[in-house]
Protein backbone atom coordinates (compact mmCIF):
# COMPACT_ATOMS: atom_id res chain seq x y z
CA UNK A 1 0.00 0.00 0.00
CA UNK A 2 1.28 3.46 -0.93
CA UNK A 3 -0.14 6.38 1.03
CA UNK A 4 -1.20 9.51 -0.83
CA UNK A 5 1.38 12.31 -1.15
CA UNK A 6 -0.41 14.50 1.39
CA UNK A 7 1.21 15.98 4.48
CA UNK A 8 0.41 13.87 7.53
CA UNK A 9 0.10 16.92 9.76
CA UNK A 10 -2.54 18.44 7.50
CA UNK A 11 -4.30 15.10 7.18
CA UNK A 12 -4.28 14.59 10.95
CA UNK A 13 -6.09 17.91 11.45
CA UNK A 14 -8.76 16.93 8.91
CA UNK A 15 -9.24 13.53 10.57
CA UNK A 16 -10.04 14.89 14.03
CA UNK A 17 -13.56 14.34 15.44
CA UNK A 18 -16.32 16.52 14.08
CA UNK A 19 -16.22 19.88 15.79
CA UNK A 20 -12.43 19.82 15.99
CA UNK A 21 -11.49 18.99 12.40
CA UNK A 22 -10.59 21.13 9.38
CA UNK A 23 -10.70 20.87 5.60
CA UNK A 24 -8.13 18.70 3.89
CA UNK A 25 -4.75 20.35 3.30
CA UNK A 26 -4.40 22.50 0.19
CA UNK A 27 -2.36 19.97 -1.78
CA UNK A 28 -5.32 17.57 -1.71
CA UNK A 29 -7.09 20.01 -4.05
CA UNK A 30 -4.21 21.50 -6.04
CA UNK A 31 -1.47 18.88 -6.48
CA UNK A 32 -0.89 16.96 -9.71
CA UNK A 33 0.73 14.18 -7.67
CA UNK A 34 -2.32 13.83 -5.42
CA UNK A 35 -4.69 13.65 -8.40
CA UNK A 36 -2.49 11.03 -10.07
CA UNK A 37 -2.66 9.00 -6.86
CA UNK A 38 -6.45 9.44 -6.68
CA UNK A 39 -6.89 8.34 -10.29
CA UNK A 40 -5.13 5.07 -9.55
CA UNK A 41 -6.49 4.35 -6.04
CA UNK A 42 -9.92 6.04 -5.91
CA UNK A 43 -11.04 6.05 -9.55
CA UNK A 44 -9.32 2.99 -11.04
CA UNK A 45 -9.13 1.12 -7.73
CA UNK A 46 -12.74 1.56 -6.64
CA UNK A 47 -16.22 1.14 -8.15
CA UNK A 48 -16.60 4.10 -10.52
CA UNK A 49 -19.70 5.05 -12.49
CA UNK A 50 -18.84 5.33 -16.19
CA UNK A 51 -22.36 6.20 -17.41
CA UNK A 52 -25.73 4.71 -18.32
CA UNK A 53 -25.73 1.33 -20.02
CA UNK A 54 -28.18 2.41 -22.71
CA UNK A 55 -25.97 5.40 -23.57
CA UNK A 56 -22.67 3.51 -23.57
CA UNK A 57 -23.94 0.41 -25.35
CA UNK A 58 -27.22 1.25 -27.11
CA UNK A 59 -28.93 -1.32 -29.31
CA UNK A 60 -26.60 -2.39 -32.10
CA UNK A 61 -23.43 -1.35 -30.26
CA UNK A 62 -21.28 -4.20 -28.95
CA UNK A 63 -18.25 -2.40 -27.53
CA UNK A 64 -17.26 0.96 -26.06
CA UNK A 65 -13.91 2.25 -24.79
CA UNK A 66 -13.44 4.60 -21.85
CA UNK A 67 -10.73 5.58 -19.41
CA UNK A 68 -11.47 4.83 -15.76
CA UNK A 69 -9.07 6.68 -13.52
CA UNK A 70 -5.82 6.05 -15.33
CA UNK A 71 -6.78 2.67 -16.84
CA UNK A 72 -8.12 2.21 -20.40
CA UNK A 73 -11.19 -0.07 -20.25
CA UNK A 74 -13.31 -1.75 -22.92
CA UNK A 75 -16.98 -2.53 -22.30
CA UNK A 76 -18.55 -5.30 -24.36
CA UNK A 77 -21.89 -7.06 -24.51
CA UNK A 78 -23.73 -9.51 -26.73
CA UNK A 79 -26.86 -8.31 -28.47
CA UNK A 80 -29.84 -8.70 -26.17
CA UNK A 81 -27.76 -8.95 -23.00
CA UNK A 82 -28.93 -6.93 -20.01
CA UNK A 83 -25.42 -6.59 -18.60
CA UNK A 84 -21.91 -5.88 -19.79
CA UNK A 85 -18.43 -7.29 -19.52
CA UNK A 86 -15.37 -5.13 -18.98
CA UNK A 87 -11.80 -5.77 -20.05
CA UNK A 88 -8.48 -3.99 -19.92
CA UNK A 89 -8.38 -2.13 -23.23
CA UNK A 90 -4.97 -3.49 -24.15
CA UNK A 91 -4.19 -6.12 -26.76
CA UNK A 92 -2.40 -9.19 -25.41
CA UNK A 93 0.17 -8.93 -28.20
CA UNK A 94 1.83 -5.52 -27.89
CA UNK A 95 -0.60 -3.60 -25.70
CA UNK A 96 -2.29 -1.50 -28.40
CA UNK A 97 -5.77 -0.24 -27.49
CA UNK A 98 -8.54 -2.14 -29.26
CA UNK A 99 -10.62 1.04 -29.49
CA UNK A 100 -9.67 4.65 -28.87
CA UNK A 101 -10.97 6.38 -25.75
CA UNK A 102 -14.65 7.27 -26.24
CA UNK A 103 -15.02 5.17 -29.41
CA UNK A 104 -17.72 2.55 -29.98
CA UNK A 105 -18.20 -0.30 -32.44
CA UNK A 106 -20.97 -2.62 -33.58
CA UNK A 107 -18.64 -5.42 -34.71
CA UNK A 108 -19.12 -8.94 -33.41
CA UNK A 109 -15.43 -9.24 -32.56
CA UNK A 110 -12.88 -7.04 -30.81
CA UNK A 111 -10.11 -6.46 -33.34
CA UNK A 112 -6.80 -4.80 -32.60
CA UNK A 113 -6.02 -2.24 -35.34
CA UNK A 114 -2.27 -2.77 -34.92
CA UNK A 115 -1.68 -6.43 -35.83
CA UNK A 116 -5.28 -7.72 -36.20
CA UNK A 117 -5.36 -9.93 -33.15
CA UNK A 118 -9.08 -10.51 -32.56
CA UNK A 119 -11.22 -11.55 -29.61
CA UNK A 120 -14.84 -12.52 -29.13
CA UNK A 121 -17.14 -10.46 -26.91
CA UNK A 122 -16.30 -12.75 -23.99
CA UNK A 123 -12.63 -11.76 -24.33
CA UNK A 124 -11.36 -15.07 -25.75
CA UNK A 125 -8.67 -14.88 -28.44
CA UNK A 126 -10.08 -15.80 -31.85
CA UNK A 127 -7.14 -15.17 -34.14
CA UNK A 128 -3.49 -14.17 -33.92
CA UNK A 129 -2.13 -13.78 -37.47
CA UNK A 130 1.14 -15.63 -37.99
CA UNK A 131 0.88 -17.78 -34.86
CA UNK A 132 -1.07 -20.71 -36.30
CA UNK A 133 2.09 -22.72 -36.94
CA UNK A 134 3.74 -21.86 -33.64
CA UNK A 135 3.25 -25.05 -31.64
CA UNK A 136 4.09 -23.47 -28.30
CA UNK A 137 1.46 -20.76 -28.71
CA UNK A 138 -1.66 -21.35 -26.58
CA UNK A 139 -4.57 -19.08 -27.59
CA UNK A 140 -6.37 -19.75 -24.31
CA UNK A 141 -3.50 -18.08 -22.42
CA UNK A 142 -3.89 -14.82 -24.34
CA UNK A 143 -7.48 -13.72 -23.77
CA UNK A 144 -8.27 -10.18 -22.73
CA UNK A 145 -7.83 -9.38 -19.04
CA UNK A 146 -11.28 -9.06 -17.42
CA UNK A 147 -12.02 -6.35 -14.85
CA UNK A 148 -15.07 -6.30 -12.54
CA UNK A 149 -18.18 -4.57 -13.89
CA UNK A 150 -21.69 -4.16 -12.51
CA UNK A 151 -24.93 -2.65 -13.81
CA UNK A 152 -26.88 -0.99 -10.99
CA UNK A 153 -30.21 0.74 -11.63
CA UNK A 154 -29.14 1.34 -15.24
CA UNK A 155 -25.66 2.75 -14.46
CA UNK A 156 -22.45 0.89 -15.29
CA UNK A 157 -19.79 0.65 -12.59
CA UNK A 158 -16.27 -0.61 -13.20
CA UNK A 159 -13.40 -1.49 -10.87
CA UNK A 160 -10.72 -0.82 -13.47
CA UNK A 161 -7.62 -1.94 -11.59
CA UNK A 162 -9.33 -5.14 -10.48
CA UNK A 163 -7.31 -4.92 -7.28
CA UNK A 164 -10.02 -3.88 -4.85
CA UNK A 165 -11.33 -6.41 -2.36
CA UNK A 166 -14.63 -4.64 -1.71
CA UNK A 167 -17.64 -6.19 -3.43
CA UNK A 168 -20.02 -3.88 -5.24
CA UNK A 169 -22.73 -4.76 -2.72
CA UNK A 170 -20.52 -3.67 0.17
CA UNK A 171 -19.45 -0.53 -1.70
CA UNK A 172 -23.09 0.55 -2.13
CA UNK A 173 -24.08 -0.69 1.33
CA UNK A 174 -27.07 1.04 2.90
CA UNK A 175 -27.49 3.34 -0.08
CA UNK A 176 -29.25 0.49 -1.90
CA UNK A 177 -32.34 0.69 0.30
CA UNK A 178 -32.65 4.46 -0.17
CA UNK A 179 -32.38 4.36 -3.97
CA UNK A 180 -34.50 1.27 -4.66
CA UNK A 181 -37.94 2.93 -4.20
CA UNK A 182 -37.12 5.37 -7.02
CA UNK A 183 -36.32 2.52 -9.49
CA UNK A 184 -33.99 4.73 -11.61
CA UNK A 185 -33.60 1.95 -14.18
CA UNK A 186 -37.26 2.43 -15.16
CA UNK A 187 -36.96 6.20 -15.61
CA UNK A 188 -36.35 7.97 -18.92
CA UNK A 189 -33.52 10.40 -19.62
CA UNK A 190 -35.14 13.68 -20.65
CA UNK A 191 -32.25 16.15 -20.44
CA UNK A 192 -28.50 16.30 -19.96
CA UNK A 193 -26.09 19.19 -19.47
CA UNK A 194 -22.30 18.93 -19.54
CA UNK A 195 -20.26 21.40 -17.52
CA UNK A 196 -16.55 21.94 -17.03
CA UNK A 197 -16.04 23.36 -13.56
CA UNK A 198 -12.71 24.99 -12.80
CA UNK A 199 -12.46 23.35 -9.39
CA UNK A 200 -11.23 20.10 -7.88
CA UNK A 201 -13.71 17.22 -7.83
CA UNK A 202 -13.64 17.18 -4.02
CA UNK A 203 -14.54 20.88 -3.87
CA UNK A 204 -17.59 20.09 -6.03
CA UNK A 205 -18.51 17.15 -3.78
CA UNK A 206 -18.08 19.08 -0.54
CA UNK A 207 -20.27 21.89 -1.85
CA UNK A 208 -22.96 19.35 -2.79
CA UNK A 209 -23.05 17.92 0.73
CA UNK A 210 -23.75 21.14 2.65
CA UNK A 211 -26.35 23.89 2.57
CA UNK A 212 -24.47 26.25 4.88
CA UNK A 213 -23.91 28.33 1.73
CA UNK A 214 -27.52 28.18 0.50
CA UNK A 215 -28.96 31.37 2.08
CA UNK A 216 -26.28 33.48 0.40
CA UNK A 217 -26.09 32.02 -3.10
CA UNK A 218 -29.30 29.98 -3.65
CA UNK A 219 -32.32 32.26 -3.10
CA UNK A 220 -34.48 30.19 -5.45
CA UNK A 221 -33.64 26.95 -3.66
CA UNK A 222 -34.41 28.46 -0.26
CA UNK A 223 -37.88 29.45 -1.50
CA UNK A 224 -38.86 25.79 -1.89
CA UNK A 225 -36.61 24.00 0.63
CA UNK A 226 -35.50 25.27 4.06
CA UNK A 227 -31.67 25.33 4.00
CA UNK A 228 -31.43 24.19 7.63
CA UNK A 229 -33.82 21.25 7.20
CA UNK A 230 -33.21 17.54 6.95
CA UNK A 231 -30.71 15.12 8.40
CA UNK A 232 -27.73 13.09 7.24
CA UNK A 233 -27.59 9.30 7.11
CA UNK A 234 -25.09 7.08 8.87
CA UNK A 235 -25.30 3.71 7.12
CA UNK A 236 -22.70 1.26 5.73
CA UNK A 237 -21.09 1.77 2.34
CA UNK A 238 -18.77 4.13 0.49
CA UNK A 239 -21.21 7.02 0.31
CA UNK A 240 -22.33 10.17 2.09
CA UNK A 241 -25.71 11.85 2.07
CA UNK A 242 -28.88 13.06 3.67
CA UNK A 243 -32.30 14.59 3.08
CA UNK A 244 -33.83 18.05 2.95
CA UNK A 245 -37.48 19.02 3.45
CA UNK A 246 -39.79 20.62 0.93
CA UNK A 247 -41.70 23.67 2.12
CA UNK A 248 -45.41 23.18 2.73
CA UNK A 249 -46.43 24.78 -0.56
CA UNK A 250 -43.84 22.90 -2.64
CA UNK A 251 -44.15 19.42 -4.16
CA UNK A 252 -40.72 19.36 -5.83
CA UNK A 253 -37.63 21.44 -6.55
CA UNK A 254 -38.61 24.02 -9.17
CA UNK A 255 -38.84 27.80 -9.21
CA UNK A 256 -42.43 27.82 -7.95
CA UNK A 257 -42.36 24.45 -6.19
CA UNK A 258 -44.83 22.88 -8.63
CA UNK A 259 -44.29 19.84 -10.83
CA UNK A 260 -45.03 19.39 -14.53
CA UNK A 261 -44.59 15.65 -14.23
CA UNK A 262 -46.06 12.96 -12.02
CA UNK A 263 -44.80 11.45 -8.77
CA UNK A 264 -42.49 8.46 -8.90
CA UNK A 265 -44.34 5.47 -7.46
CA UNK A 266 -42.90 4.67 -4.04
CA UNK A 267 -40.82 7.86 -3.79
CA UNK A 268 -40.74 10.05 -0.67
CA UNK A 269 -43.11 12.91 -1.45
CA UNK A 270 -41.96 15.41 1.19
CA UNK A 271 -38.18 15.17 1.06
CA UNK A 272 -35.36 15.35 -1.47
CA UNK A 273 -32.45 12.96 -0.93
CA UNK A 274 -28.92 14.13 -1.76
CA UNK A 275 -26.62 11.10 -1.92
CA UNK A 276 -22.99 10.86 -3.03
CA UNK A 277 -21.70 7.41 -4.02
CA UNK A 278 -17.92 7.69 -3.90
CA UNK A 279 -16.00 8.61 -5.76
CA UNK A 280 -17.96 10.21 -8.61
CA UNK A 281 -21.77 9.84 -8.67
CA UNK A 282 -24.12 12.29 -6.95
CA UNK A 283 -27.77 11.19 -6.81
CA UNK A 284 -30.49 13.76 -6.13
CA UNK A 285 -33.78 11.92 -5.62
CA UNK A 286 -36.92 14.06 -5.96
CA UNK A 287 -40.57 13.08 -5.61
CA UNK A 288 -41.02 13.27 -9.40
CA UNK A 289 -37.57 12.99 -10.97
CA UNK A 290 -34.01 11.82 -10.36
CA UNK A 291 -31.06 14.08 -11.12
CA UNK A 292 -27.45 12.90 -11.22
CA UNK A 293 -24.06 14.56 -11.37
CA UNK A 294 -21.31 12.27 -12.68
CA UNK A 295 -17.84 13.72 -12.16
CA UNK A 296 -14.61 13.12 -14.08
CA UNK A 297 -11.49 14.95 -12.85
CA UNK A 298 -9.63 16.55 -15.75
CA UNK A 299 -6.87 18.18 -13.68
CA UNK A 300 -6.40 19.17 -10.03
CA UNK A 301 -8.36 22.35 -10.75
CA UNK A 302 -10.86 21.20 -13.36
CA UNK A 303 -13.74 18.72 -13.28
CA UNK A 304 -16.14 17.59 -15.99
CA UNK A 305 -19.66 17.23 -14.63
CA UNK A 306 -22.40 15.44 -16.54
CA UNK A 307 -25.80 16.42 -15.12
CA UNK A 308 -28.77 14.28 -16.18
CA UNK A 309 -32.49 14.34 -15.41
CA UNK A 310 -34.67 11.18 -15.41
CA UNK A 311 -38.49 11.09 -15.26
CA UNK A 312 -41.14 8.36 -15.03
CA UNK A 313 -42.75 9.47 -18.34
CA UNK A 314 -41.02 9.79 -21.70
CA UNK A 315 -43.20 12.70 -22.85
CA UNK A 316 -42.81 15.01 -19.85
CA UNK A 317 -41.44 18.49 -20.46
CA UNK A 318 -38.36 18.56 -18.15
CA UNK A 319 -37.86 22.32 -18.38
CA UNK A 320 -39.26 23.07 -14.91
CA UNK A 321 -36.57 20.90 -13.29
CA UNK A 322 -33.74 21.56 -15.73
CA UNK A 323 -33.93 25.35 -15.61
CA UNK A 324 -34.13 25.35 -11.81
CA UNK A 325 -31.10 23.13 -11.37
CA UNK A 326 -29.10 24.69 -14.20
CA UNK A 327 -29.32 28.02 -12.38
CA UNK A 328 -28.51 26.35 -9.06
CA UNK A 329 -25.62 24.45 -10.63
CA UNK A 330 -24.12 27.61 -12.07
CA UNK A 331 -24.41 29.34 -8.71
CA UNK A 332 -22.55 26.40 -7.19
CA UNK A 333 -19.90 26.30 -9.91
CA UNK A 334 -19.08 29.97 -9.40
CA UNK A 335 -18.64 29.37 -5.67
CA UNK A 336 -16.52 26.24 -6.23
CA UNK A 337 -14.28 28.04 -8.70
CA UNK A 338 -13.74 30.86 -6.20
CA UNK A 339 -12.83 28.29 -3.53
CA UNK A 340 -10.35 26.69 -5.92
CA UNK A 341 -8.65 30.03 -6.54
CA UNK A 342 -8.47 30.60 -2.80
CA UNK A 343 -6.94 27.18 -2.24
CA UNK A 344 -4.06 28.14 -4.52
CA UNK A 345 -3.23 31.20 -2.41
CA UNK A 346 -0.05 31.00 -0.31
CA UNK A 347 -2.13 32.45 2.53
CA UNK A 348 -4.67 29.60 2.60
CA UNK A 349 -4.89 27.51 5.76
CA UNK A 350 -7.53 24.76 6.20
CA UNK A 351 -10.51 26.17 8.06
CA UNK A 352 -12.92 24.53 10.53
CA UNK A 353 -16.22 22.93 9.54
CA UNK A 354 -19.48 24.56 10.62
CA UNK A 355 -21.86 22.70 12.97
CA UNK A 356 -24.18 21.81 10.04
CA UNK A 357 -21.35 20.52 7.82
CA UNK A 358 -21.32 17.02 9.30
CA UNK A 359 -21.78 15.40 5.86
CA UNK A 360 -18.69 17.26 4.65
CA UNK A 361 -16.84 15.81 7.65
CA UNK A 362 -18.01 12.32 6.68
CA UNK A 363 -16.70 12.87 3.16
CA UNK A 364 -13.37 14.36 4.32
CA UNK A 365 -12.92 11.47 6.76
CA UNK A 366 -13.58 8.92 4.00
CA UNK A 367 -11.08 10.61 1.70
CA UNK A 368 -8.52 10.93 4.48
CA UNK A 369 -8.89 7.27 5.40
CA UNK A 370 -8.42 6.38 1.75
CA UNK A 371 -5.29 8.52 1.56
CA UNK A 372 -3.80 6.52 4.43
CA UNK A 373 -4.93 3.02 3.45
CA UNK A 374 -5.04 3.19 -0.35
CA UNK A 375 -8.76 2.42 -0.58
CA UNK A 376 -12.07 4.16 0.13
CA UNK A 377 -13.63 2.84 3.33
CA UNK A 378 -17.07 1.20 3.40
Amino acid sequence: MTAAPVSESGLAAAMRPFGESTMLPAEAYTSDAVLAWERRHFFAGSWVCVGRLDALLPDGTTQHACTVGDVPVLLAREQGSAGTRAFANTCRHRGHELLGDGESSSKRALVCPYHAWSYDLAGCLLAAPGFREVESFDPSAHGLVPVPAQVWHGWVFVNASGEGTTSFEDHVGGLAGLVAPYAPETLTLRARHDYVVRANWKVVTENYHECYHCPLIHPELCQVSPPSSGENFDLPGAWVGGSMDLRDQAVTMSFDGTSRGRPIDGADQRHVLYLGLLPNLLLSLHPDYVMTHRMTPLSPGETQVECAWYFPDADVDPTYAVEFWDRTNRQDWAACESVQRGLASPHFAPGPLAPNEDAVHQFVTAVGTGYRTGALPV
